[in-house]
C-alpha cells in the first residue's frame, strides 16, 4: 500500500536532503577522513537547485516576485538548470543567460526544462571550457540589458541572501546531523561563494572549532590575494577571478587552498572508477583540496566536501577520457 505521506507534490520538494557518503577508498592509505555530500543528486543535479528554492521563495514572500513575472539570472548553467525546474513548476517564465565557454549539455538542459536560453559570445582570447572573470562580465551586461528590457526579476545569486540562506539553513545543518557533527573541517570551491557561506556560517554556530578553507584554481587565487596569472582555468563554476566576493564572511576563512586543472580532473576520475561517483570539474577540486589538507595542515581529521554537480555536464569536455 502507498503511503501518500511519502508522495512529494513536486521535485521543489525533492530538493535536499542529499546523502553522505565516506571516501574511503579515496583516501586508502592516507591518514584521515573525506565525507562527501552528494549535492548532484538533487532534480537538477546540483546544489544550485538549493539556492534556486530560496532565492525564488523568498522574493515571492516579500512581494518583489509577482504572478507570472519573468525571471533572469547569469548562470554557469547550474543554477540556471535549478531557477529552470522552480520557475517552470511555480509558473514564471525564465531567461538563463550563459557564456559560450560553458558546456553546451548545461544549456540543452535548461532549454528542455522549459528555460529561454541566452548564450553569450566570450572575450577573443577566451577558449570553450575555460569560463574568465572577462567573461562572465560580458554575461553580466547582457542579464542587465534583458532584465531591464522585460521589466524581469534578477535572480541574482551573487548578491542575494537566499544563496547563503539555502545552505546555512539546510545544507549545513543536513551535513551535521547526518554526521553527528563528528568532523573537523570543510572546505569548498568558490563561485559565488554562497555554500562556502552558508555551510561555514552553520559549522562555526554548531562548532567554532571546525576550520572552514576556501579552494580556488591554481593561477586564479585572488580572495587569497594572488595576482590573476591563468584566468582561463578549466575549472567551470567558479574561479572567476572576482576579488570581492560579497556573500563570503571573511571572519569564517580558516585559510585557501589552491587547486590545478589537473587535480581537480584527475580527483574526478578517481571519484568515478574509484567510488562510483560520476560528479564535476569543482567536485573534483574539493577532493583533491581535502587530499592536500590531510596531507598537511588537517592530518588525521575529518574533512567534509560537497560533490556539487554531476558528471553528466560535461561529457563534451575533457574532463573524461
Amino acid at each position: 500500500m502507498t503511503r501518500t505521506d511519502d508522495i512529494l507534490p513536486s521535485a521543489i520538494e525533492a530538493i535536499g536532503k542529499t546523502p553522505i557518503v565516506e571516501l574511503s577508498r579515496f583516501t586508502r592509505g592516507v591518514d584521515g577522513r573525506i565525507l562527501a555530500k552528494l549535492e548532484y543528486l538533487n532534480p537538477g543535479f546540483s546544489k544550485k537547485d538549493r539556492i534556486a528554492r530560496q532565492i525564488i521563495e523568498e522574493a515571492e514572500a516579500q512581494g518583489v516576485l509577482k504572478p507570472s513575472q519573468t525571471v533572469v539570472e547569469l548562470t554557469s548553467g547550474n543554477t540556471g538548470t535549478g531557477l529552470a525546474i522552480v520557475c517552470g513548476i511555480k509558473g514564471y517564465p525564465f531567461v538563463a543567460v550563459m557564456s559560450k565557454g560553458n558546456s553546451t549539455e548545461r544549456a540543452r538542459m535548461m532549454a528542455a526544462l522549459g528555460a529561454e536560453v541566452v548564450l553569450v559570445d566570450q572575450l577573443p582570447d577566451s577558449k570553450p571550457g575555460q569560463v574568465s572573470g572577462g567573461d562572465l562580465a560580458l554575461v553580466e551586461k547582457e542579464a542587465q540589458r534583458i532584465v531591464q528590457q522585460r521589466h524581469a526579476f534578477r535572480a541574482d545569486q551573487f548578491l542575494l541572501a537566499g544563496n547563503v540562506r539555502a545552505h546555512y539553513l539546510h545544507t549545513g545543518p543536513e551535513i551535521i546531523l547526518q554526521s553527528a557533527g563528528a568532523f573537523d573541517a570543510f572546505c569548498d570551491f568558490a563561485g559565488t561563494g554562497g555554500s562556502f557561506a552558508g555551510c561555514a556560517a552553520a559549522f562555526k554556530e554548531h562548532n567554532p572549532g571546525i576550520q572552514c578553507f576556501v579552494v580556488e584554481p591554481e593561477g586564479a587565487a585572488v580572495l587569497c590575494g594572488e595576482p590573476v596569472t591563468r584566468p582561463n582555468h578549466r575549472i567551470q563554476g567558479g574561479g572567476y577571478s572576482m576579488a570581492d566576493l560579497p556573500l563570503l564572511r571573511h571572519d569564517h576563512i580558516d585559510g585557501y587552498i589552491k587547486v590545478t586543472d589537473q587535480e581537480a580532473i584527475k580527483a574526478a576520475r578517481r571519484l568515478a572508477k574509484e567510488e562510483g561517483l560520476f560528479a564535476g570539474f569543482s567536485s573534483g577540486a574539493n577532493v583533491a583540496a581535502a587530499m592536500q589538507l590531510l596531507q598537511g595542515r588537517c592530518k588525521g581529521m575529518t574533512i567534509v566536501v560537497l560533490l556539487s554537480d554531476s558528471g553528466l555536464k560535461y561529457l563534451s569536455t575533457d574532463l573524461w577520457d
